[in-house]
């Protein structure tokens, strides 16, 4: 249930990644972190960081509180 509303925020926040030419893979939910790999030109830029924390992690703690981090494997 967790996972399937993890991807529901993932598919919204494709739309900003795949204008840029990346992508990213949900890899796992597990006490309330989030894992996640970047793919593309997402997964290589300098600014993927910034990308994880200010697009990302904000975009799924928003819409699912109970998740505590979203980290990049």
């Amino acid at each position: 249930m967790l996972r399937q509303k993890v991807e529901e925020v993932l598919d919204k926040v494709r739309i900003s990644l795949k204008s840029e030419g990346g992508d990213i893979d949900l890899i796992d939910v597990r006490d309330d972190v989030v894992y996640v790999k970047l793919k593309g030109s997402c997964g290589t830029c300098p600014m993927s960081t910034l990308t994880m924390k200010n697009l990302v992690e904000t975009s799924i703690k928003n819409e699912i509180p109970e998740i505590k981090s979203v980290q990049a494997v």
